[in-house]
């Protein structure tokens, strides 16, 4: 990330070059997870901004947050569909974004969903309520595999291609 002077001395200007996402993209390919966040926040900040950079196949655990804590997220590279499901696991909605197209959802508090980065990646600005505190961020819906779980690939595939009004299947037990 580029930083040029900015008005206030306290704070530079923060600029996310075509480098920048390059190499947001890189690491998370090398990542296990393959996924990468690049925080353009402070950890006191009262909003979070950050980059979410994604290879097709990683896992987003199906998750919600607090009822006053929305998400607002555009895509900046690539394309990625946002999933919106019902508590009991239907899919109520899916949105394709991308540069283009639909580039920003902002999903309200309490929504269970998730996000399918499309090949070979994509670049998401996610821009949510803070401070962030990561044992309050999340609920993860516990009708979907944890990520480490044996399942969580076969997920994955189902997340692909899963269209509005399936439920997710009992091969996905409750964890």
């Amino acid at each position: 990330m580029k930083e040029a002077t900015a008005s206030s001395p306290a704070e530079p200007l923060k600029i996310v070059t075509a480098e920048t996402i390059a190499e947001l993209i890189s690491r998370a390919a090398a990542s296990p997870r393959k996924r990468m966040n690049f925080n353009l926040h402070n950890s006191t900040d009262s909003i979070c901004r950050f980059l979410n950079a994604g290879i097709a196949g990683t896992y987003v655990r199906p998750h919600r947050h607090q009822t006053d804590k929305w998400e607002l997220v555009s895509v900046i590279q690539g394309q990625c569909d946002l999933l919106i499901f019902t508590s009991d696991g239907v899919v109520k909605d899916r949105i394709a974004l991308g540069f283009g197209g639909t580039g920003v959802a902002e999903i309200p508090g309490g929504s269970w969903h998730s996000v399918v980065f499309r090949a070979p990646g994509a670049v998401v600005l996610e821009i949510k309520s803070g401070p962030y505190e990561p044992q309050i961020d999340k609920e993860f819906a516990n009708w979907a595999p944890k990520e480490a779980d044996p399942l969580a690939a076969q997920f994955v595939r189902w997340l692909e291609v899963a269209a509005a009004g399936e439920r997710v299947s009992s091969t996905f037990p409750s964890q």
